[in-house]
């Protein structure tokens, strides 16, 4: 059976029609909407990280928060930009707002996308070694982090204190937090290297390569590689993958006002120019249920992932955003065969 979150970006600005002017909108509507999603019956509730934008930065005091206010949706993050991280500090934070959540959070990493902000990472005070890229970088970061939710030592203990010699793992550990690490990968090769490190695959909306076939077709191929290595490197358990979609369902005069003119025009895959090459961006459903029920039958992806993120325009605020889940949970995926 299919689990079905929503993913937030936090966007906040003071537009026309935004219900998210400030950060404090976009915190607390987030903190609803995580507990009218459980309510619901949604499975989890998902935030996007950025830096030096008007959108979600620090994700885990927002998480904990969620975590406070809600008992059962899984919590997690898709995706947190590792080079702008310090590894055991974020295995701190981690563990401590897992076990806030009893266990339930999915935390979501990568490399990042391309930033507001040249090289922010350095303004954060971490400079690349000479010969690493961003890819090293953030890996060899990901590499410590896992490291130390594993309960590894990190640090040399001081005798005087506690008596004995060795390393010292951070504290608290929250036991299960290291099997529920996912990697964003944006290409085939990216899907190989998280099958062979044992993590859990998110793959989004957008593919930084393209081979000229639907984006469906293309992230199923990088799902099924990801697989096959997952199973080549000896790994136990069954791997996770998630995928993302925008999903944005026609049912009353409102959802028209707002996306009946997106619906008419119909929506199609897009191909650019992002981070020096080639990018598929995936298409929205957008239209009646069933509209939409049926070209998602046709996307392989979707059928191959065990969990759609719904990308929400949080902007729009939590009543509407609630409707849009509720519509989701109501009209389009019992008859996609969905929980």
């Amino acid at each position: 059976m299919k689990r079905i979150g929503f993913l937030s970006f936090g966007h906040y600005q003071p537009v026309p029609g935004s219900q998210a002017r400030t950060a404090t909108d976009a915190l607390l509507q987030t903190i609803d909407l995580a507990q009218a999603a459980e309510e619901l019956g949604i499975d989890g509730a998902y935030v996007r990280v950025h830096h030096f934008a008007p959108q979600f930065a620090s994700p885990f005091p927002l998480l904990a928060a969620m975590a406070a206010r809600t008992s059962r949706i899984e919590l997690g993050t898709g995706v947190i930009d590792m080079r702008y991280e310090n590894p055991l500090y974020m295995a701190e934070e981690a563990a401590i707002t897992d076990l806030i959540s009893n266990g339930r959070l999915q935390l979501g990493i990568s490399r990042g996308s391309p930033e507001t902000a040249l090289r922010g990472y350095e303004a954060f005070g971490y400079v690349l070694a000479e010969g690493s890229s961003d890819a090293d970088d953030a890996r060899a970061r990901t590499a410590i982090f896992r490291a130390a939710i594993s309960g590894e030592g990190m640090a040399p203990a001081n005798p005087q204190m506690t008596g004995r010699t060795g390393l010292l793992a951070i504290a608290p550990q929250s036991p299960g937090l290291s099997e529920r690490i996912w990697w964003g990968a944006g290409t085939r090769k990216t899907a190989k290297w998280v099958g062979e490190q044992g993590m859990n695959l998110m793959s989004s909306t957008l593919l930084t390569e393209d081979t000229g076939v639907p984006f469906g077709d293309l992230q199923a191929e990088q799902i099924a590689i990801y697989r096959q290595a997952w199973a080549d490197a000896g790994h136990e358990g069954t791997p996770r993958v998630s995928v993302s979609r925008s999903i944005l369902p026609i049912v009353s005069d409102l959802d028209r006002a707002y996306f009946g003119r997106e619906a008419a025009a119909g929506s199609h895959d897009q191909v650019g120019h992002l981070d020096g090459g080639l990018a598929r961006f995936g298409k929205s459903y957008v239209g009646e249920p069933s509209a939409i029920v049926d070209q998602l039958q046709t996307d392989a992806a979707v059928h191959d992932a065990d969990t759609v993120l719904v990308t929400i325009p949080n902007q729009l605020g939590v009543d509407y955003n609630s409707h849009l889940l509720e519509t989701i949970v109501q009209h389009i995926a019992p008859e996609l065969g969905w929980r």
